[in-house]
């Protein structure tokens, strides 16, 4: 097999129908769902440029908008966290309650035909899954079902036992797909990474492709951190296991050259006492993480400069990588000549 068409890639048109062919139509992982624990928490964050944000009402249900005002298209909510009574429009004050309703549209004037429940915000789906938190604008499928193979795969790891403790926002420049291909794999292993190279047995690095999930795994040696399990998820998140927590990211695109990764680290022991230990284990993540920035961008640079040509696939090593573009050939259908 085939190595993905450049144009993929780099194309400004692709980036477009990814935006609405595919990251429109799945579930994308916001974090933990403590972040929303509370009445009137929220959690706003952009999906490929779609603004959207989940709120835990005052009737206790949690609810997913777009984040735009029905007025004239402003973002309601600064990207983050926080907590809010109502839903105040910072343009011109219109204000929403909690589930979407709009109250009150002060200085707007005597008009016959308008009402208030003409305009209520535009809701989409969010969902709870093990302490994870997921909103979609409009799924094509259900959670579960994109879940697949995950569902089983993690059935027996204590997840929402851990306690969220870190967060971590990281930003390079190469799209997104070149990341997630190169995170899907290990054969880049030795050479890009050679302290976790020396950590594991790379023999027997294994790479599996399931429904919805990438598996892969090695023997760990002394020093890692990792307990020897990486997994990915369609399209864009990710989980890897370490002794007493874990770490999830969303892989997430800021254009056709950009990418940022959204990281949260999870713990069982939150006692001060491990503080330090906590920090270093992040510190030591990050540094793994970093380490790939370079060779992403400069891949892009090549396959921008249009005298790349796709090559061979791995059978051994690129067997997630073979999953992963084959999903987005048939997500985003075939390029033209």
């Amino acid at each position: 097999m085939l190595n993905l068409d450049p144009r993929y890639y780099i194309d400004p048109a692709v980036y477009d129908r990814e935006r609405n062919q595919l990251f429109a139509r799945t579930w994308q992982l916001l974090g933990p769902v403590s972040q929303v624990a509370q009445r009137g928490e929220y959690c706003a964050v952009e999906i490929a440029g779609h603004k959207v944000f989940a709120i835990r009402g005052r009737d206790g249900k949690l609810r997913g908008f777009r984040n735009l005002c029905r007025h004239r298209g402003a973002r309601l909510l600064e990207e983050g966290n926080g907590r809010c009574p109502t839903i105040r429009c910072p343009y011109h004050q219109w204000v929403w309650a909690d589930d979407g309703r709009l109250m009150n549209v002060p200085w707007f004037g005597e008009d016959p035909d308008f009402k208030l429940e003409d305009w209520r915000l535009a809701e989409i789906p969010v969902a709870e899954w093990r302490g994870l938190l997921f909103i979609a604008i409009d799924p094509s499928m259900t959670l579960d079902q994109q879940l697949g193979d995950l569902v089983g795969e993690i059935a027996d790891e204590p997840i929402e036992g851990y306690t969220p403790m870190r967060t971590e926002r990281m930003v390079f420049d190469a799209n997104w797909k070149i990341y997630t291909d190169n995170f899907v794999e290990g054969y880049h292993i030795p050479g890009i990474h050679p302290q976790f190279f020396a950590a594991i047995d790379f023999e027997q690095f294994k790479t599996t492709a399931h429904d919805g999930l990438i598996r892969m795994t090695a023997p760990p040696r002394d020093g890692l951190f990792y307990r020897g399990k990486w997994l990915w998820m369609w399209p864009n998140w990710t989980l890897s296991l370490f002794d007493g927590g874990m770490n999830t990211s969303r892989i997430n695109p800021l254009g056709p050259d950009r990418t940022e990764l959204i990281y949260n680290f999870y713990f069982a022991d939150t006692s001060e006492d491990k503080a330090q230990e906590r920090d270093d284990l992040v510190a030591r993540n990050l540094a793994i993480v970093r380490e790939d920035f370079e060779i992403c961008l400069e891949t892009h640079k090549n396959y921008a400069s249009g005298a790349y040509t796709p090559g061979p696939l791995s059978p051994r090593h690129e067997a997630g990588v073979a999953y992963f573009q084959d999903r987005i050939r048939n997500s985003l259908g075939p390029m033209t000549p």
